[in-house]
């Protein structure tokens, strides 16, 4: 009995020291260092990376360079571009000046208005000479078809003469600096007439008729 007792303890005390030492290595692995456990990376995937952030480097440098010319290339060829379209404003003045004189009842048929007109005219053109030497040239527009990139329509006029969206009437001058559009040229448009209006039209020739 004594010496099944004593095996039994030793068991007992074996199976206790087992769980001690089970416990003692889980603490152990539990106080590892976590940056012991972080991988570093291996000299060729040092070199992969470095590579990659060369090429992109070099990338953004390119596309750095090309807006630079870019911009140089469009300061040199449209920089006079704001000034050019606040200059026009001086073709519209004339315009207008020429306007209010030809319809002002007391100078109508006077010899001072003709002189006037002639030298309104002559103006008028060597600002278009000046232009035209520097890239700015007026829009060809009467009778055209509508384009959107060059005309904006102001106005609708009824006429079955022309096609419909044909440029029959130009209210202001556009005007374009070498491929550029430096404002549009406001028009007015044909349109077809209205089957109200033929039939009115109609009636009125037949009264006429009679």
């Amino acid at each position: 009995m004594e010496k099944e007792e004593n095996q039994n303890k030793e068991a007992e005390q074996k199976t206790i020291n087992a769980n001690e030492n089970s416990n003692n290595e889980n603490k152990h692995e539990t106080n590892k260092d976590p940056k012991e456990e972080i991988k570093e990376p291996t000299l060729e995937e040092k070199i992969i990376e470095l590579e990659d952030k060369v090429a992109r480097t070099l990338a953004e440098m390119e596309n750095q360079r090309r807006r630079f010319e870019k911009e140089k290339d469009d300061a040199f060829e449209y920089g006079g571009y704001s000034f050019a379209k606040e200059a026009l404003s001086l073709i519209d003045n004339l315009e207008r000046s020429k306007h209010i004189l030809e319809n002002d009842d007391k100078l109508k048929e006077t010899e001072a208005l003709n002189k006037t007109l002639e030298h309104l005219d002559i103006i008028k053109k060597d600002l278009i000479s000046i232009f035209e030497k520097n890239n700015i040239k007026p829009i060809d527009c009467l009778n055209k078809k509508l384009d959107p990139n060059f005309h904006q329509a102001m106005m609708e006029v009824e006429d079955d003469t022309k096609e419909p969206g044909t440029i029959i009437q130009e209210i202001q001058k556009g005007f374009t600096i070498k491929d550029r559009l430096l404002r549009p040229s406001l028009v007015g448009v044909s349109k077809r007439i209205s089957k109200n209006e033929e039939k009115t039209s109609e009636i009125k020739e037949n009264q006429e008729n009679k």
